[in-house]
């Protein structure tokens, strides 16, 4: 079963690995830097009690998936909380696994060379993933790069931030809700031709064993909590550009308005990928131009590697 949540973790989130990963460079350069921290309250605007926005990385290795004593009591002190989807709720969880598949019974041999085709088949025989290459053909290939990112962390457990927040979450008696389903986060994968994901996923393989003298690991920036060092970072690609405001920006925009209405009458936490917190169009900025004060909260897991030092409480 834990196989089963990982493998749904990495798929019906993996918009939050490009989401990460892609920017637009004019809306972002409008913003202020933020403070280090991935945790910020929300307070203000006729608010009784605060709420919570905390920004996740779906997978991380296991020594760096660690709540803080912050993190803790934010989780016990709130009602709720929201991750990107409903991770709680078994028939979405396994309802995603149908929307893995590409429409039209397509396969990735379809959308590919034959010698890009065989660059992905050998790196997948090379380097097998927990589910065969023969399943993955006929995936959407944004989910099969979910998998190729995980493979490329050096650490033999993996687990993610949300994961680690709905069991704690869970074990203090706390309801677990989703932003979106499953179902819609699907539909933005469809929005995306098969083709250009395709060719993503290819530019990801070729691109492992490359590394430039700026090269930072998105791993240690996010243990860093740098969130205008995130923002930097995805400035720098600019692929898949022209479908940002499905992978970003719109959802970022849709969740402000949902957050507002949530947390009018029920103090929550909202755990989503922390790309989408900075930025112009980031929720935090969303959050700032509704009226509402955006704090940045100390956040220093007792894990040595993901300590930072903030002034701000």
């Amino acid at each position: 079963m834990k196989k089963l949540t990982a493998f749904i973790l990495f798929c019906a989130i993996a918009l939050g690995l490009y989401a990460q990963k892609t920017t637009n460079k004019s809306a972002v350069a409008k913003s202020e830097p933020l403070a280090n921290s991935l945790l910020w309250k929300i307070s203000g605007h006729g608010l009784s009690h605060p709420s919570y926005l905390f920004g996740t990385m779906h997978i991380l290795c296991s020594d760096d998936a660690q709540l803080s004593d912050s993190l803790e009591y934010v989780i016990r002190t709130t009602d709720k909380v929201y991750f990107e989807i409903d991770m709680d709720n078994m028939m979405e969880m396994m309802g995603a696994l149908r929307y893995i598949r590409m429409n039209g019974n397509q396969k990735l041999a379809d959308l590919l060379s034959e010698g890009d085709y065989k660059k992905v088949k050998d790196y997948f025989t090379k380097n097998p993933s927990m589910i065969p290459f023969s399943m993955m053909e006929k995936f959407k290939p944004y989910f099969i790069a979910s998998l190729l990112s995980e493979q490329k962390m050096d650490c033999p457990q993996k687990d993610g931030m949300e994961q680690v927040i709905m069991t704690y979450a869970k074990k203090n008696g706390k309801e677990i809700k989703g932003l979106e389903t499953a179902a819609y986060q699907a539909s933005i994968f469809d929005s995306i031709p098969y083709k250009m994901q395709a060719d993503q996923l290819v530019k990801m393989i070729d691109s492992i064993d490359v590394k430039s003298n700026d090269d930072t690991d998105l791993e240690d920036v996010y243990r860093s909590q740098d969130l205008s060092k995130i923002q930097e970072m995805v400035m720098k690609e600019d692929d898949i550009n022209q479908s940002l405001d499905l992978l970003l920006y719109n959802r970022n925009k849709n969740w402000a308005i949902k957050i507002n209405d949530i947390i009018q009458s029920t103090p929550c936490l909202f755990a989503v990928g922390a790309a989408h917190l900075p930025g112009d169009l980031g929720v935090i900025n969303l959050l700032k131009k509704q009226g509402y004060v955006l704090t940045p909260v100390k956040h220093a897991p007792a894990n040595k590697n993901t300590q930072v030092a903030i002034a701000h409480r």
